[in-house]
């Protein structure tokens, strides 16, 4: 027996065990400035991670197992692409304490001479001057994740990280099942859910440098499953949750207008407007409800500022603002990023409504590719595009026919360029063939029947 199970999974162990020592060297022997260790690495995950699949598509049990070992991997690595981790542990031990980690920045909190907090000045110190300097603005539900680790690890860094990673494995393994299970109702290939759970992508930026997309989406994804079995409260109440651990899924409220309205027409519309109404107020309800143990005046003043300024003040890894702002330089001589920063959401904010109101979105796979379409949208025109945003494209892609934001989850890596050993310089030639790519890639899939008509007329030219 054991001989015939070594031959059948003879190629994918040792797909496997190569995988868990590359992750490994990236975990633990990786400083962010080497990029070009870090590219070939995620290169070389990349393929192996899609050989794996490839081979090993029906077999899930071997696939989950897997993708839990790869991130117990991880279990004891310190983040080393991100910082932003100190952060959460800071803003988990004020809420230990029964502070309210809204209220004052931390370079406030040393300033006044507080001492509640152990290893103050190694987490002000590690979490970076931006952070230090500014409010919070991590939603309830992500602050109650940080709390928990700040009352279970109170002194230990790594302890807190710990207490992290297994509520991101948790989650993703929420994903990994909710996820099937649309795939099934849907008709579409279950193994694809594959694409996110063993991504490379979803593993470093997750699980190894701790940033909570995944847990934002499994709520998000436990709320789309209740509204397809027409569980609308539910649905509601979980797409509050998310809202409440990161702000993204509030671009696709408006994309439910069709699936309420328009999905069963044999309902007067009236009726329908109403639900929707009640789904959109128990969502507000739900994020208000998890905010009240925080509610100050102050509160509203600080996170809405601090919102502000991700919009108008912070800048990496943009594409088509990046573009605008150089426009801007040559028109005016200097950034602009003030004015683009209140204009480009308001372009978003257009393509987001006019996808709810003028495209069919009432099967699933139309709801996904509007969402998916969004988010492409809003984060295109984005000032700032942090690799881990793109675990929200690449999950909703999963569920429609489009892969591109599989490639991004891919070439975002090239961001990672920006930071040396001499400090921080984005390379522009890096960022142009990234979003050069993705946005080609995007468009074909988009647009396949332009794409056909313009293949035929270079064609036509080369032979003509």
């Amino acid at each position: 027996m054991w001989k015939a199970l070594y031959i059948k999974y003879k190629t994918p162990l040792l797909f496997s065990i190569i995988l868990s020592v590359l992750y490994a060297s990236f975990a633990y022997d990786l400083e962010r400035y080497d990029f070009i260790k870090l590219i070939s690495i995620f290169t070389a995950l990349f393929f192996l991670t899609y050989k794996l699949i490839q081979f090993n598509h029906g077999n899930f049990k071997f696939l989950l197992l897997v993708g839990i070992v790869f991130r117990l991997v991880f279990i004891s690595a310190l983040p080393n692409l991100s910082q932003d981790f100190y952060r959460f542990i800071w803003d988990g031990r004020l809420i230990a304490n029964f502070i309210n980690p809204y209220l004052f920045t931390p370079n406030e909190y040393l300033l006044n001479g507080y001492n509640y907090i152990a290893q103050a000045e190694t987490l002000t110190r590690e979490m970076g001057s931006l952070s230090v300097g500014n409010f919070s603005n991590y939603p309830p539900i992500n602050q109650l994740i940080f709390g928990v680790a700040g009352l279970f690890s109170k002194t230990s860094i790594l302890g807190s990280i710990i207490i992290f990673r297994i509520i991101i494995l948790a989650a993703d393994i929420g994903i990994l099942f909710i996820g099937r299970k649309i795939l099934i109702k849907i008709g579409k290939d279950p193994k694809h859910i594959f694409w996110y759970f063993l991504n490379p992508f979803i593993l470093i930026e997750l699980t190894v440098n701790l940033h909570f997309e995944g847990v934002m989406l499994f709520f998000f994804l436990a709320s789309m499953y209740a509204l397809i079995k027409n569980e609308w409260l539910i649905s509601a109440i979980l797409l509050g949750i998310s809202v409440s651990v990161k702000l993204l899924p509030l671009l696709f409220l408006p994309l439910l207008f069709q699936w309420f309205v328009n999905k069963d027409k044999s309902i007067d519309w009236r009726k329908n407007i109403f639900k929707l109404s009640l789904y959109y107020g128990v969502v507000f309800t739900t994020v208000a409800i998890t905010f009240l143990p925080f509610i100050s005046q102050e509160l509203i003043q600080n996170y809405s500022h601090t919102i502000g300024l991700w919009f108008q003040k912070f800048e990496f890894n943009a594409s088509v603002y990046y573009l605008f702002r150089w426009i801007g330089y040559q028109l005016v001589g200097w950034n602009t990023i003030a004015t683009l920063g209140k204009i480009l959401p308001i372009i978003v904010l257009i393509t987001v409504l006019t996808l709810a109101f003028f495209r069919k979105n009432t099967s699933v796979k139309q709801l996904f590719s509007a969402m998916l379409i969004g988010s492409f949208c809003y984060f295109s025109l984005s000032t700032t595009v942090h690799p881990w945003y793109i675990a929200t494209p690449l999950l909703l892609s999963i569920f429609t026919p489009y892969r591109f934001a599989i490639l991004w989850s891919f070439m975002v890596f090239f961001s990672y360029s920006a930071y040396t050993i001499d400090g921080f310089q984005e390379n522009y030639i890096l960022i142009t063939l990234e979003y050069g790519v993705i946005f080609i890639f995007a468009f074909a899939e988009f647009f396949p029947t332009l794409k056909q008509k313009m293949l035929s007329q270079y064609k036509h030219f080369v032979h003509k």
